[in-house]
């Protein structure tokens, strides 16, 4: 039997072992915390005042400077605390001493400072994240760590180069961004209006003046010949702020009068003048122009109403700033508008009766439908393209996963549509 002496040096072993073993614990700590901390959230602690939120920051800002360093610090501890244990065992217990010490070494390193530092990292994101940057960060600007870490780098960018060639840093879309609102809406961190807000804006970028305009067929315009009385007249009726002047009809507008003009005028005694005297001057823009550039046009003109025209020069219809504005946050009413009914209503067979002049990607997120868009935006579009020509009422007509019921016409418009899914795509 080997007797056991414990001298000094074992001491300083046990002590090394300690502390290597700690060190590893907390590197591991962050390694997890800062790998998972993304900018954005970084940015925040930061302008919240927390403490360590700088160092965060910054090391977020370039994960791959800290990442290489923090590995190699790991293995290190683990290494050198390994290589200790065995020296301390083998002197104490002999060669079946090295063989207990290293396997239970395997078992204190994985669960206590492996498994443990790191899912209280992923439990407690914010303070380990904190608590390590700025001990992190000191040691990245140790000239040692600093080179070796350079070195790293290179070496691993040789590495990853010849599979493929240098990548690129990963950049955030806008999928991702409407990822995070819905995570952040079911964590209760924003309401529902606050997702559906963002959603809005993600896709108000995408949005083109087509889709939010009033089409042609609805464009209520005065001729150029009429008087200003009569201008007035029609604006009251029709509940219009703003009307086109039409010169030989509606692909010749030839101006604009606004309905506080009008008053004005006829209070001023000008009411049986014509009405193109007083115009002003109407102002087009293409139907594939983006919402988000016709809005900063519209701040620059200080004009509400544009004429919509086709590639053809033709006028597809009108879009004001009240439309694009709906497509940030929703429609817009006020006390002049007449009441609104519900635009889909359930059937009782489990269908959907809409509007034909539904935007469809509105009606697929808002009712959570799959409905194909391909070539025209309205539900009254899909419907003329499944018939090939102007339906009838009672025309059935079905796509991939749904059957449409043509149910109101007016002349060749389609006003209502039921949708109801089909038994095999249930």
């Amino acid at each position: 039997m080997i007797a056991a002496v414990w001298r000094t040096g074992d001491t300083y072993l046990a002590v090394s072992v300690a502390v290597l073993l700690v060190l590893s614990g907390f590197f591991a700590m962050a390694e997890t915390s800062l790998t998972r901390m993304n900018k954005s959230r970084a940015r925040s602690l930061r302008e919240d005042g927390r403490h360590g939120a700088k160092a965060l920051v910054a090391l977020t800002e370039a994960p791959e400077k800290f990442l290489n360093p923090l590995l190699l610090l790991i293995l290190v501890c683990q290494l050198v605390s390994a290589t200790m244990v065995g020296v301390l065992a083998g002197h104490l217990f002999g060669a079946a001493g090295v063989f207990v010490a290293t396997a239970g070494e395997v078992i204190v390193i994985f669960v206590v400072f492996e498994a443990i530092p790191k899912n209280f990292a992923v439990q407690h994101l914010d303070e380990a994240a904190l608590a390590t940057a700025p001990v992190v960060g000191r040691i990245l600007r140790f000239w040692p760590i600093r080179w070796i870490s350079v070195v790293l780098l290179a070496v691993a960018d040789s590495v990853i180069g010849l599979f493929g060639g240098k990548g690129q840093k990963p950049r955030m879309t806008e999928s991702e961004v409407l990822a995070m609102a819905d995570v952040a809406h079911e964590d209760d961190a924003i309401e529902s209006d606050e997702r559906n807000f963002i959603h809005s804006v993600i896709e108000f970028g995408d949005t083109i003046v087509r889709e939010v305009m009033v089409p042609r067929i609805d464009i209520v315009g005065v001729d150029a010949t009429a008087t200003v009385r009569e201008a007035l007249d029609l604006a009251i009726e029709s509940g219009r702020s703003r009307l086109p002047v039409e010169g030989d009809g509606p692909d010749d507008v030839v101006g604009m009068v606004n309905l506080r003009h009008l008053a004005s005028l006829v209070v001023d005694g000008h009411g049986e003048e014509r009405v193109d005297v007083h115009m002003g001057a109407a102002h087009f823009v293409p139907e594939t122009k983006r919402v988000a550039a016709l809005l900063t046009e519209i701040r620059r003109a200080k004009v509400h109403l544009f004429i919509v025209v086709d590639e053809y020069g033709g006028t597809a219809g009108v879009v004001t700033l009240e439309d694009v504005l709906e497509e940030l946050v929703g429609e817009i009413t006020d006390e002049s508008d007449p009441a609104l009914e519900d635009e889909a209503e359930r059937t009782a067979e489990g269908g959907i009766e809409l509007s034909g002049r539904l935007n469809i990607d509105d009606v697929n997120e808002e009712y959570r439908l799959a409905l194909p868009k391909d070539g025209w935006d309205t539900v009254g579009g899909l419907v003329l393209d499944l018939r090939g020509g102007v339906p009838e009422v009672g025309d059935v007509l079905t796509t991939e996963r749904y059957r449409i019921t043509v149910t109101r016409m007016d002349g060749r418009r389609i006003e209502d549509v039921v949708v109801e899914p089909l038994a095999s795509a249930k």
